[in-house]
């Protein structure tokens, strides 16, 4: 019964020890013989959906590239470059302002290498750098060794033996529950092994060197605590609101609303029976609803889902879709007047009336989609690239839901309720103040879609004051226009305003005055998920942003005990996307700035570091010898062995001695959410002193 009870809480220590390491990229490694004198090192990645494994070369100040590296060699010598295999990826990436290469589902990497005659051996590891949309894993390392004689297909013979005796050994581990205990071990062996870290010259400590206390596992704690979890993609409800309010946009057009009184008097006289003709005005919504979702469905089944996402961010795309939107707003403003052949609507048109029974009603349907394209063509692309950044295969199908649902509600609600008819507005002037509004609204969004591109070729034409620039005038204009001070040329000369369109220019000027202190460097919230980034401002005022105070663990550690505070340790990195839109998003709030400036002391380590260790450090993790040869690595073990998680952005409160404060956090943009977690936090140690 003891040995029952004993198995039954080493299986739960083990799994409370695993249960945040994430493990979605799996190698397999192996040598292939090409000629007695050559043979490539082939790595071959299985990568789990939602992630990604970057490619090689990617450049400084990006994401972490695929490396070939050796430690040890004799006989064999590296032919060339590591050479990436199989569908690549190219995009550019927003956030790191620069073009990144990547795989899903599959990778493979191709080292040459030639023999330089009798044995061989040669060891080392590829280090590679995987994300998906939340988080992304420290610089990771697969190690290979390979020894044998140049001697023809020998080469491959000793690998398949020696891939047998790894895979063995791996499975033995595996079988050994006791070995996922043994990290509490390493711990200790890791704080005696690493060399002491030098006296900061900034403040004068000098820490213990990473004393046993400080690298203790503190998992079951955090698990006792709870834990975060990151943030999931736009939801489902999100996306068929957005569409909803498209579509009640588009209904207020030149190019619907008048229709709609002539569609349903037509399906109300077309037939005596008043049942009837109301069941033809419900299938002639639904019709729409199916046309436009049909739409949403051809969009991802002909690009992916990942294509689209891909596509979203492609700098010439990007430039394509700011001219397109350029063109439609010089269309509603009244330049000139876009439309689809009118042959294409003749024809349906005329194939409708041929028809008769449903068939008939779905053509009237399609119809309309060509005949109010002018309008609802702009709205509908715009929805369409924004949904498609989610990577969801259903995303664009929801979003033309709601904007069907919301383009086809009034001509089904007015034929059950034929009276409503008489009180509906008539067209007039007012229709043609929305569709500029749209226009102004289509320009203000066509910047944003110029700003990626020209952040991909580094034109600097477009730098955060300048875009903000152009909008505080865009804004101010529509204020202007709404005011009856801007016409357009098919604008009535009625100089009255009414009550709604003067709350509209209210509404606009405040938002333009609200963005001038953003050309000195405000922070502006409610624009920062479209205005460049901050650094590309020239002139910036605002200091009220948040600095590491260390960027080391055991000199940060020690001088909070010396100051008598808690400490917020922030795993991150160089590479790490969701890092910085936490420290763009969340740590700009002045609250939370505030709180972490004045009551904690922020310890910044970069997982991805690479500066070297005064020499390469031995450790066994989890039955495993692993090597930690640079900064980022030992801040990585850390990671794992105290806390239990290897993925970034990873934020913990601990007191002096290492302990947890409150539950662990992860990406997560919720203000709210990350104040409380950094109060509860305060509270605890100040009950602990």
């Amino acid at each position: 019964m003891k040995k029952l009870f004993s198995f039954l809480l080493l299986s739960f220590v083990a799994y409370v020890l695993q249960a945040q390491i994430q493990d979605p990229v799996k190698f397999k490694t192996e040598l292939k013989s090409l000629s007695d004198m050559e043979a490539e090192i082939v790595f071959t990645a299985t990568i789990d959906k939602g992630w990604h494994v970057y490619s090689t070369e990617l450049g400084e100040g990006g994401p972490i590239s695929a490396t070939f590296n050796v430690d040890s060699k004799s006989g064999i010598e590296p032919v060339g470059k590591l050479k990436p295999v199989g569908k690549e990826i190219a995009t550019f990436d927003k956030l790191f302002e620069m073009k990144v290469r990547y795989f899903e589902n599959t990778a493979k990497f191709i080292q040459k290498v030639k023999f330089t005659g009798g044995a061989y051996a040669i060891e080392g590891y590829l280090e590679y750098g995987a994300c998906n949309d939340e988080s992304c894993l420290p610089p990771t390392q697969v190690p290979f060794k390979f020894a044998g004689e140049a001697k023809g297909n020998t080469v491959a013979a000793k690998e398949d033996k020696s891939v047998k005796e790894d895979k063995a050994e791996k499975k033995d581990n595996a079988d050994k529950t006791e070995t996922d205990l043994a990290v509490s071990k390493d711990t200790v062996a890791m704080a005696e092994l690493l060399p002491a870290t030098p006296v900061d010259v900034s403040t004068g400590i000098q820490p213990a060197v990473a004393s046993s206390e400080l690298w203790k596992p503190v998992i079951s704690e955090l698990q006792a605590l709870g834990e975060e979890h990151g943030q999931k993609d736009m939801s489902w409800i999100y996306i068929f609101i957005t569409g909803f309010l498209g579509g009640l946009l588009a209904l207020f057009t030149p190019c619907v609303w008048p229709i709609i009184p002539m569609t349903v008097s037509f399906f109300l006289k077309r037939s005596k029976d008043k049942k009837k003709g109301i069941r033809d005005a419900w299938t002639y919504g639904a019709s729409i609803v199916v046309i436009y979702v049909a739409l949403g469905l051809a969009i991802t089944l002909i690009f992916g889902a990942s294509a689209l996402n891909a596509l979203s961010t492609n700098a010439i795309f990007n430039i394509l879709f700011f001219l397109m939107l350029v063109v439609f707003a010089a269309s509603f403003f009244g330049a000139f007047e876009i439309r689809l052949p009118s042959k294409w609507g003749n024809a349906v048109d005329s194939k409708a009336e041929s028809t008769t029974g449903l068939l008939s009603i779905f053509l009237m349907a399609f119809t309309l989609s060509l005949v109010s394209f002018s309008c609802t063509g702009p709205i509908i692309g715009f929805l369409l690239v924004q949904v498609s950044t989610t990577g969801s295969v259903v995303a664009p199908a929801i979003g033309m839901l709601g904007f069907a649902i919301a383009l086809a509600l009034p001509f089904t609600l007015f034929a059950l309720f034929p009276s409503w008819l008489k009180s509906m507005p008539k067209s007039g002037g007012w229709m043609n103040v929305i569709k500029v509004t749209l226009g102004f609204l289509e320009l203000a969004f066509a910047l944003k879609f110029l700003s990626v591109a020209d952040l991909a070729y580094g034109w600097r034409l477009l730098d955060r004051e300048t875009f903000l620039a152009l909008w505080i005038v865009i804004f101010a204009l529509l204020g202007f226009y709404l005011l009856g001070k801007v016409k357009f040329p098919h604008d009535d000369d009625d100089n009255k305003v009414g009550v709604t369109r003067f709350f509209m220019a209210l509404i606009s000027l405040a938002f333009a005055v609200y963005m001038v202190p953003g050309l000195w460097g405000a922070p502006l919230k409610a624009v920062s998920a479209f205005a460049p980034p901050m650094h590309t401002q020239d002139f910036n005022l605002y200091e009220n942003e948040v600095h590491p105070k260390f960027k080391d663990y055991e000199l940060g550690m020690e001088y909070a005990r010396q100051q008598g505070k808690p400490v917020m340790i922030d795993f991150t990195g160089h590479g790490c996307v969701n890092c910085r839109k936490m420290e763009a998003a969340v740590w700009t709030d002045s609250k939370v700035s505030d709180i972490i400036n004045k009551d904690y002391v922020l310890i910044s380590l970069y997982v991805d570091d690479k500066t070297p260790l005064s020499e390469p450090v031995k450790v066994v993790e989890n039955g495993t010898e692993r090597t930690l040869r640079t900064v980022g690595d030992k801040w990585s073990y850390l990671q794992r062995v105290k806390f239990g998680a290897n993925a970034q952005p990873f934020y913990v409160l601990l007191d002096g001695q290492g302990k947890p404060l409150n539950k662990s956090y992860a990406y997560d943009e919720d203000i709210a959410k990350y104040i409380d977690f950094l109060q509860v936090g305060l509270e605890n140690y100040r009950k602990e002193k």
